[in-house]
């Protein structure tokens, strides 16, 4: 059966880049009818095919902003019919040197942000009487974590949570949510943080790429597709799933 997503209103959060851009993109090529397009910087999206797209400049750590997104979207577009809680922060801190207002900041964009928006997603979609889909997109640190991310763990196992909380409260309502669990993937952000911020050079993320099992990282574009596949009416019922798309288990053996 065909991944489409016709004729469906979509929120992504984080869209303006890596993973949050290519869920717009292949949203929009599996034919969404409109998007709204969240980021905490401006930006131009360039999508494929007729999809309808807005885009919103909100800060997810702003206790408001869920709220905005959720009424932004409906004055133009009327439904949400999914969503995707594609923004998050990887801000490091563990054990040693977390502070309080770390704590506070990566739990209001990765966790108190997604439950909102979910919130006022499940609103409209059973106010209507309609069905709709949620995807989280998680951590494999979800399941343990490595060490200077304790933090930022704790957030993504508190999405994983609930994810399939929401899932069993809204089962009789045709709302299905699901979870991506995701470690390293390709893109811009990840070569920068670690090329960069620490100074592992340029290549350093190749180098790891090629002693993974299949040779290569988790892509974008491979999360993408598994976010629209779970969008869509084809992948129902569905629903309670946290997907581990990574080729092992940060922080266990």
């Amino acid at each position: 059966m065909k991944a489409g997503l016709e004729g469906m209103v979509v929120l992504v959060t984080g869209a303006a880049r890596g993973i949050g851009a290519a869920i717009a993109q292949a949203a929009a090529s599996a034919g969404a009818e409109a998007l709204m397009l969240i980021d905490r910087d401006p930006f131009t999206p360039t999508l494929p095919g007729p999809a309808k797209a807005l885009t919103l400049t909100l800060d997810l750590g702003d206790p408001d902003a869920p709220d905005s997104a959720i009424r932004a979207t409906l004055a133009h577009f009327g439904r949400i019919d999914g969503l995707v809680n594609a923004a998050g922060v990887t801000t490091r801190g563990g054990f040693e040197d977390a502070d309080p207002a770390l704590w506070d900041r990566v739990f209001a964009v990765n966790a108190r942000a997604p439950f909102f928006l979910m919130a006022g997603a499940i609103a409209d979609m059973r106010a209507r009487s309609a069905p709709g889909a949620i995807v989280n997109i998680q951590s494999m640190n979800a399941h343990c974590g490595a060490p200077d991310l304790s933090v930022y763990s704790a957030t993504k196992g508190a999405l994983q949570t609930l994810t399939k909380n929401a899932a069993n409260a809204c089962l009789a309502d045709r709302i299905r949510v699901n979870g991506i669990n995701l470690g390293w993937v390709d893109t811009q952000t990840e070569r920068h943080l670690h090329a960069v911020t620490p100074g592992m050079g340029p290549d350093w993320l190749d180098r790891q790429a090629r002693a993974q099992p299949l040779g290569r990282l988790v892509s974008a574009a491979d999360c993408a597709r598994h976010a629209v596949w779970l969008l869509c009416p084809a992948s129902a019922p569905m629903t309670g799933g946290n997907l581990d798309l990574e080729q092992k288990v940060t922080g266990a053996p």
